[in-house]
């Protein structure tokens, strides 16, 4: 595509929040056919510039060009008329509305001023057909309430196809709510869509990904570009070094002793999913569950966690048994981390410091008045411990970066200092350095004789960090083996049931 001129011109883009210089002159160019990755750590600015150029925020300084033409929209309305659409890590689909009602919605087809609902599910099956291969195995008229997240996640971007004037596509971490199979399915569906002449910005912290999908790539560290070019020009370390500004070391699995066990689980089913799941998980012990999206991973952490029925089997916690409430799941010293943070792992309008402290306040209290002196001083030191970059602790949780909303989940487990954590997805959407960071976490939290399980659809991250694997297969849990007897072609084979 050398040649063809620039789609989607960027210079000089700056915004700041208060004293907080979230961009300073960052720049790039996207051509038509082109793949473009935006890369950096959380917290450098990539979602900020996104949402720029998506229309939800207006820049402090700096231009665009959209064909040539002046480019500055007043809100996301504008930009999408304008034929650029994104589609956000974090889900903002209506539940209660169906497959259809959800892509058109905003947009629907009208005729003689009365919504044309033949001309809508035209639309929307012309919108999914690139994500679903044509066999139409979303079905259109279902509540998206129903959907998995990974299902919610392509009527996300069946929507952005959906506006046939779209000539930039966004989209931000796209498989990280998707499995192997999903993933290669969107691939499948951006290459089509790369030689119709449709300009793709990409976001993503999977380097592996970006190397498969992606052209061009421009690197953003600390709101400032720092690197740019073809990808096929660079190597990956060399993306991380750009990055981070430093290399990266990764953590490998440290020897540690196995201890007593402390959570046992004996042929659980749930209304639905798992099937069956047995499996004893011991103290100084990380557990890995692999499995393809909708294998019921998800939906045994929350059966032992309390959050969904249990419909046949135990579930034993030290030496207690029986059906439990995640309150009282807590107080057994179980804590769980949920893959969906937006709207199950935190509460984004509240503070760092509320987040972290609200579900367990009577260490704060002093003469029974909650002090905020203490909760400041206890949430800072599990913001120094976990890194977490943020204004101070009375900023919202919903203002900071994916990767660093994904640490005051984990700190707020480890402020509770429970002996068992349910990790569902732990490094979902955030960035190298922060995914480093979380296995340092986790292993060292194993060798102070915690138990952790894992849930990952990351195969390399299972096997780097955990001791032994069992996988899930149609909500039934397979034989846990040591991870040293594993590979990810093993593990796959058996997710797949080949």
């Amino acid at each position: 595509m050398e040649g063809v001129p620039a789609r989607l011109i960027v210079r000089g883009i700056a915004k700041s929040f208060g004293t907080t210089h979230a961009l300073d002159d960052v720049g790039f160019e996207l051509r038509p056919g082109v793949v473009h990755a935006i890369l950096g750590e959380n917290g450098a600015g990539k979602s900020t510039l996104m949402r720029i150029v998506a229309g939800a925020e207006r820049p402090d300084g700096g231009s665009m060009l959209l064909d040539g033409a002046a480019y500055a929209p007043l809100g996301p309305l504008e930009a999408r008329q304008s034929g650029v659409s994104i589609v956000y890590q974090e889900l903002s689909v209506c539940p209660d509305l169906s497959v259809a009602e959800n892509i058109v919605l905003g947009a629907e087809s009208s005729r003689f001023g009365w919504f044309d609902a033949r001309a809508n599910d035209a639309r929307v099956l012309r919108a999914l057909a690139p994500i679903t291969g044509g066999r139409g195995d979303l079905p259109i008229d279902a509540p998206v309430g129903t959907l998995s997240a990974a299902e919610q996640q392509l009527v996300e971007i069946g929507r952005a196809l959906a506006n046939e004037n779209t000539r930039v596509l966004i989209l931000d971490e796209p498989t990280s709510s998707l499995g192997r199979d999903e993933a290669d399915r969107l691939f499948r569906a951006l290459a089509d869509l790369k030689r119709s002449g449709l300009a793709i910005l990409y976001i993503s912290h999977f380097l592996e990904e970006v190397r498969r999908i992606a052209d061009e790539y421009t690197v953003l560290r600390d709101g400032r570009t720092v690197a740019s070019g073809l990808v096929g020009d660079v190597t990956n370390d060399e993306l991380v070094r750009a990055m981070a500004g430093r290399g990266v070391d990764l953590v490998s699995r440290s020897e540690r002793e196995r201890g007593e066990a402390i959570l046992d689980v004996r042929d659980l089913g749930g209304v639905r999913l798992p099937q069956r799941a047995t499996f004893t998980l011991h103290r100084g012990e990380v557990f890995g569950i692999a499995g393809l999206v909708g294998s019921g991973r998800t939906e045994l952490l929350r059966s032992i966690f309390g959050l969904d029925a249990v419909r046949s089997g135990a579930v034993r916690v030290r030496a207690l048994s029986g059906p439990a409430s995640p309150r009282a799941r807590l107080a057994q010293g179980v804590g769980m981390l949920s893959e969906d943070r937006k709207r199950e792992g935190l509460a984004s309008a509240l503070s760092v410091s509320e987040n972290l402290t609200l579900s367990k306040l009577a260490p704060l209290r002093r003469n029974g008045l909650l002090s905020l002196a203490v909760e400041r001083r206890e949430t800072e030191r599990f913001v120094e411990r976990l890194g977490i970059r943020c204004r101070d602790t009375t900023q919202s949780v919903g203002e900071l970066s994916g990767g660093n909303q994904q640490k005051v989940a984990l700190a707020r487990l480890l402020y509770h200092d429970v002996d068992v954590l349910l990790l569902d997805e732990p490094t979902r959407g955030i960035d190298v350095r922060s995914r480093n960071e979380v296995h340092r976490l986790v292993g060292e939290l194993a060798r102070r004789g915690k138990a952790v399980l894992v849930v990952s659809s990351q195969l390399p991250e299972l096997l780097q960090i955990c001791d032994r694997i069992a996988v899930m297969h149609r909500g039934v849990l397979g034989q846990a083996r040591p991870s040293s007897e594993r590979d990810e072609h093993a593990l796959l084979s058996e997710a797949t049931g080949a």
